[in-house]
């Protein structure tokens, strides 16, 4: 999509601090990271939101999970564990309409987030 973010960044026309590619996703540091680790993971082809992934686009899941599972063991934070988020929506907190898992690790988690 011509106009999205994600999708640049994907292409490679928009500049991003790029931790782990595969065919099907990326994964590029977070510009304003809430946690020691903050990774991002996309999509490379454009989906929305998680709301606009159907049977057709099923290889999204594992294609940006598995990255993500992937980067949290690279970044040396999947023994200790790590948190994975999915905004969805603008009701949800989706701030960039392309669909991205947020990556956060290196220190414990709070429940409910802060």
């Amino acid at each position: 999509m011509a106009d999205c973010i994600f999708c640049g960044i994907a292409a490679g026309e928009i500049p991003a601090a790029v931790v782990a590619r595969t065919d099907h996703a990326l994964a590029f540091e977070d510009l304003n990271p809430q946690a020691p680790v903050h990774v991002l993971v996309i999509p490379t082809r454009h989906v929305g939101s998680a709301a606009d992934v159907d049977e057709a686009g099923a290889e999204v899941w594992p294609a940006v999970l598995g990255l993500a599972v992937e980067v949290a063991r690279a970044q040396g934070i999947a023994e200790s564990g790590f948190r994975l988020v999915i905004n969805a929506g603008a009701h949800g907190g989706q701030s960039v309409d392309h669909l991205h898992l947020h990556l956060l690790g290196g220190r414990p988690m709070q429940w409910p987030p802060g």
